[in-house]
């Protein structure tokens, strides 16, 4: 045993640290630069809007009273503004502008005006906002038009119906009505106004409106160009450095000895481990809810009148049912995580420290809590109770951040705990290896997601729209997309260390090669969902240079995958014990299928500028984030479940007919979902917003056409085969892990494995033969095979 003074070597290049510390401080550098930009030359917000004689119409605060109406209502879980939302509801800053446009054309009109259209473009894209006093100044035919939309949106929201998938007179106080209504206009000023100094506006010409000639700018145009062409050097350099050096990177190992897996029964497990068989059945009964949710939001679609026969938007309206669907994706798998790190962090040190199974049942009450608070808040937050606004506890908050504040700050709290658990449970290992090494790096990607999750405290519902959006995408870009995926790898690649593999030095090698891969586009790739909300151009300009660079390591991972699955056959065929993880290794197999398509593919389909500007609020942007988020993150979690439960569950209970019929169901019901539903869905609405106009393409009208309709009610059978084949078997599975779990008793781990080398002669004792002398009758573990185990890994220098 090594002494606390002596730390395990790095054997790795620094070529290697160096490559990740100049790809985060350029990336983390450029992105301090444009936040700073977000806050100094974001699109204005006027102290006072006034009419042609100087009375106010509205003032900066109704602007952001109708904001936090917008968000306490969940109506951005409806519609969007400046693109970014639900999909049901109109974009409300292309219909404002509409309206608008109409309207002053009109009235332009029965003056006698000649060209009413030109002049009405011409008075829209006039820029009256004078910064020295604060005031934007609208003309008499702005002020009627403000008052027309003001009408239009009473009678909307004031409808005594659920015919828009609203619970009846969601809103009826003439002052919020006015409000939000002022927030629509001030978002429809700014996609029509001319910025300072240039010929486009400031959301860089978008929503597409010939009414107000907002066309493609030069610049969505060229980077558009250039980004393909980044993508397309970028893949060539990736297969060149692949053929050079395929050999030393990706999921290789050096021949090693027959390996006997330890099997189910076998392998003891600590009372925190144990705990962990709770917090996957949590996650697998959120799973359901959540999918079940989904099916409900498909019908609204498919059918807005009625869920066969219950009016069912007056319990749970489209804006609620989809709140609590994005919300519990989250949630789910985020708490798969925290259970898999926590089951994995005895296997690392070697030892559970005493005591910790009461922080993992802390912290799991803690996510009940944080769930039930947060949903509970968002259902009275939609439904309007008076007593509850502008509470902490039930304010709804932007879309991805909508859960109350306070249970956002107990949510960031209850990460933070579960980093402390790791450490607690790591601790002693920490102190025996260099601060590169795997423990090391655990610990560094499982503290990134507290941290990059805690950025979201910055985005509040009071916050300039922009500022807030600019925050927010650092959730759900880098949290989810970019260190989510760092905890990924590196959870991965420790668990193939794990079973044997791959060896750590070629672990920390693909580990440290993704954090290059991922952030070298992920970083300032979250730029790419700011194209058009109200940034400067050089957000669009970089965003999408290097988010089609996020394409590249997707590529490489899909291209491993091959070489994993051969890796891990030649293991299975060198062993004489049965291979546990089938199961949860085919997930893990299908993350990287997902990872191509539904980030890769669907994600730079979108990310395109041109292509963003025709379909940001549609479809497709849906299609990306299921494929992307159930089939990354939905998929590894599950596995991840199945993987920590294979060692649970009993081997005489273990269903591995269910573990199959979940993964093939799972992954069927969601290729369903986008290829024959969302994906055609999205490029019938994308040609619609090309050549009919992006304002018509989002609305009721046109999603509710019989041919829309048809495809929404095609995506049924998908959806039973998702829930019925592949949530319900894996809740059962779940389940089996609390109903039959196998009894803690270790306090005590052979660090790190899950498997033994062996000898040829220990090989033959696992057939039957005579057993070698000094084998483990638990585990068949030689001293030979322990000796030579401990020899390879000082070799490596990353021993204990």
């Amino acid at each position: 045993m090594r002494q606390d003074s002596e730390r395990a070597e790095l054997k790795l290049s620094k070529g290697w640290v160096q490559g990740v510390a100049l790809v985060m401080v350029f990336g983390f550098f450029v992105m301090g630069m444009l936040a700073l930009r977000t806050y100094t030359d974001s699109m204005p917000l006027p102290q006072r809007v006034v009419g042609p004689g100087g009375q106010v119409l509205y003032t900066g605060a109704d602007v952001t009273a109708g904001q936090q109406t917008f968000l306490r209502r969940g109506l951005q879980q409806y519609g969007s503004v400046m693109g970014h939302g639900g999909y049901l509801g109109p974009d409300y800053t292309a219909e404002y502008l509409r309206i608008s446009a109409d309207h002053i054309k009109g009235q332009l009109a029965g003056s006698g005006q000649q060209e009413p259209s030109e002049a009405a473009k011409r008075m829209l894209r006039e820029n009256r906002y004078d910064a020295a006093t604060g005031d934007l100044v609208f003309t008499a035919e702005q002020v009627s038009a403000f008052e027309d939309a003001t009408r239009h949106y009473a009678t909307f929201f004031g409808t005594d119906s659920t015919k828009f998938g609203l619970i009846p007179q969601v809103i009826t106080d003439p002052r919020e009505i006015r409000e939000l209504t002022a927030f629509f206009s001030w978002t429809a000023w700014a996609s029509a106004a001319e910025r300072p100094g240039h010929d486009y506006s400031y959301t860089n010409n978008w929503p597409p409106e010939p009414r107000v000639d907002n066309t493609p700018t030069a610049d969505i145009v060229v980077w558009s160009g250039l980004s393909l062409t980044a993508l397309l050097v970028g893949l060539g350099a990736l297969f060149a450095l692949y053929g050079r050096w395929s050999r030393t990177i990706g999921w290789h190992a050096s021949e090693q000895p027959a390996l006997a897996f330890r099997q189910p029964g076998e392998v003891r497990i600590t009372k925190a481990q144990k705990v962990t068989a709770w917090f996957f059945f949590v996650v697998a009964a959120l799973f359901l809810v959540q999918a079940l949710l989904g099916g409900a939001i498909e019908h609204y679609r498919a059918d807005l009148s009625t869920f066969f026969g219950i009016d069912l938007a007056r319990v749970l309206p489209f804006n609620l049912a989809r709140t609590w669907h994005v919300q519990l994706s989250l949630f789910w798998t985020a708490a798969a995580f925290l259970a898999a790190g926590i089951f994995l962090t005895p296997i690392i040190a070697g030892r559970e420290p005493r005591r910790q199974h009461w922080l993992a049942w802390g912290l799991l009450g803690a996510l009940v809590v944080v769930v039930v608070g947060s949903l509970s808040g968002e259902a009275i937050s939609t439904f309007g109770a008076g007593w509850a606004k502008g509470s902490i506890f039930f304010d709804q908050q932007w879309e991805y951040l909508d859960l109350p504040k306070f249970w956002q700050a107990l949510l960031v709290v209850g990460l933070f705990l579960w980093i402390a658990i790791i450490y607690r449970g790591i601790r002693s290992r920490l102190r025996t290896e260099h601060k590169l090494n795997m423990p090391w790096l655990f610990l560094y990607s499982g503290l990134a997601i507290p941290a990059f999750y805690a950025v979201g405290m910055l985005a509040s519902t009071g916050s300039h729209l922009t500022v807030a959006e600019f925050w927010r995408f650092w959730v759900v870009h880098l949290w989810v997309e970019d260190f989510l995926e760092l905890f990924t790898t590196v959870m991965v690649a420790y668990i193939f260390v794990m079973l044997g593999v791959v060896r750590r030095r070629i672990a920390i090698h693909l580990i440290f090669l993704d954090v290059i891969l991922y952030s070298a586009g992920g970083v300032i790739g979250t730029m790419h969902h700011l194209y058009f909300s109200g940034t400067p151009v050089e957000h669009m300009a970089l965003g999408a240079f290097f988010s089609a660079l996020e394409v590249i390591p997707l590529t490489f991972l899909t291209v491993e995958a091959w070489t994993f699955l051969q890796l891990g056959a030649r293991q299975q065929t060198r062993s004489s014990a049965p291979f546990p993880h089938r199961w949860a290794v085919m997930f893990l197999v299908a993350v990287g299928f997902w990872n191509f398509v539904g980030a890769g593919v669907f994600g730079f389909l979108i990310n395109l500028p041109i292509v963003s500007y025709y379909q940001i609020g549609t479809a497709l942007t849906a299609n990306h984030a299921h494929g992307a988020m159930m089939g990354v993150y939905g998929m590894l979690a599950v596995g991840l479940a199945l993987f920590a439960l294979r060692y649970i569950v009993p081997a005489a209970k273990w269903p591995d007919k269910l573990a199959k019929l979940s993964f093939w169901s799972l992954n069927i019901g969601l290729a369903w979902m986008v290829f024959v539903t969302l994906l055609p869905l999205g490029i019938l609405q994308l040609w619609h917003s090309v050549n009919d106009g992006y304002f018509e393409a989002r609305t009721l009208n046109y999603l509710t056409e019989p041919g829309n309709a048809l495809l929404e009610w095609m995506r049924m059978p998908g959806d039973l085969i998702l829930i019925i084949g592949g949530v319900l078997p894996f809740l059962w599975i779940a389940y089996l892990g609390i109903r039959h779990g196998i009894k803690p008793t270790a306090t005590e781990l052979p660090a790190e494995t899950l498997y033994v080398e062996e000898t040829a002669e220990a090989a033959q004792d696992r057939t039957g033969l005579p057993v070698m002398a000094g084998t483990s009758p638990a585990t068949g573990e030689t001293p030979a095979a322990r000796s030579r185990y401990t020899s390879d890994r000082r070799e490596e220098g990353e021993g204990r």
